[in-house]
């Protein structure tokens, strides 16, 4: 995309950052904010070293991201009550009654749009779960 026409300048943006490893390799932020909309990236139970948190056990990485993922929100300047929307990426359909308890748990009672779908793998030896967020923060 062409920056000099791009109507998202860099002032505009509010980068989030983790201290993930990943971030710097990749060149992605954990959190965008622009306006009053705010992207979490797809967020694994992992920590800043890359340990996966409990390995193979969907419910506890799930509440660990959803974790992480509420830090990002906070410093955009967002709450979990401002969540629209989750997407989540499980290994295994085997994972996904844990992975819904934990979302449900810390979510449930905003009712996010949700999706969750198999993929064959995620970032970690042992990652089962991945979750990404968008929120709207209402003024």
């Amino acid at each position: 995309m062409d920056t000099d026409t791009n109507p998202i300048t860099p002032s505009s943006r509010q980068w989030i950052s983790s201290g993930s490893l990943w971030e710097g390799e990749v060149g992605y932020s954990r959190a965008v904010r622009v306006g009053m909309l705010v992207y979490v990236a797809g967020t694994v139970a992992a920590d800043v070293d890359g340990n996966i948190h409990c390995p193979d056990d969907g419910y506890a990485q799930t509440v660990y991201a959803l974790g992480k993922i509420k830090s990002a929100l906070q410093q955009a300047g967002a709450e979990l009550r401002h969540v629209v929307r989750t997407r989540i990426y499980v290994t295994s359909m085997e994972h996904a009654a844990d992975v819904g308890r934990a979302h449900c748990e810390i979510l449930g009672h905003i009712r996010p749009a949700t999706t969750m779908v198999v993929v064959s793998e995620l970032w970690g030896e042992g990652s089962v779960v991945e979750v990404e967020i968008d929120a709207v923060i209402d003024s």
